[in-house]
C-alpha cells in the first residue's frame, strides 16, 4: 500500500497539520511525518524530494508559514503530486507570505494549494487522488462525502 509523507517547516506547523494527519488516518491511509525545513535542513530537504517516490509514497502534503519554501521546493524535486499548506505562523503576515509563497509558483513546478491553514482539505485531496488508483480508498471518500451531505440534511432539519 502507497502512503502519504506530510511535512512541515517546522514542529510548530504541527498543531495545522494535524488536520491532514488525522483525516487521512481516518481514510485508513499510511502517514508518514516529519520535519523538513528547506531553510534550516536543505540537504534533508534535497533527499526526501528526490526519494519519496522510491520510499512508497504516493503524494506529498507539505505545510509551512512565512516564506513558505518547503512545498515549492519539494515540487522542484519530486516527480509525486505536492499538495502544499500555508500556514499562518508568528512571523507571517497575515499569512499572506505563505499563501503566494505556495500560489505562485512558476509554470512547469505545480503545488496543489489549500486554503490559509487548510490542512484538512489537503488530507482529502491527498485522499482523493490515491482514491483513483485505489478503490479501498474511493469507496471510503464517497462514504465520506455522502455523511457530509447527510449532516447537512440533518442541520436543515433544525431551522
Amino acid at each position: 500500500m502507497s502512503k502519504v509523507g506530510v511535512i512541515m517547516g517546522s514542529k510548530s506547523d504541527l498543531p495545522v497539520m494535524q488536520d491532514a494527519i488525522d483525516i487521512l488516518k481516518g481514510f485508513d491511509i499510511e502517514v508518514e511525518v516529519d520535519i523538513v525545513s528547506a531553510h534550516r535542513t536543505p540537504e534533508k530537504l534535497f533527499d526526501y524530494g528526490k526519494n519519496a517516490h522510491t520510499r512508497g509514497f504516493s503524494v506529498i502534503v507539505a505545510g509551512a508559514g512565512g516564506a513558505a519554501h518547503l512545498p515549492g521546493m519539494i515540487a522542484s524535486l519530486s516527480p509525486l503530486p505536492v499538495i502544499g499548506v500555508p500556514v499562518k505562523s508568528s512571523n507571517s503576515i497575515d499569512g499572506w507570505d505563505s499563501i503566494l509563497s505556495i500560489l505562485q509558483m512558476p509554470g512547469g513546478v505545480p503545488v496543489a494549494t489549500v486554503a490559509l491553514n487548510g490542512a484538512k482539505n489537503a488530507g482529502i485531496l491527498a485522499a482523493q487522488i490515491m482514491g483513483c488508483s485505489d478503490k479501498c480508498v474511493l469507496d471510503k471518500i464517497v462514504a465520506y462525502k455522502e455523511g457530509l451531505k447527510i449532516k447537512v440534511n440533518e442541520s436543515a432539519k433544525d431551522l
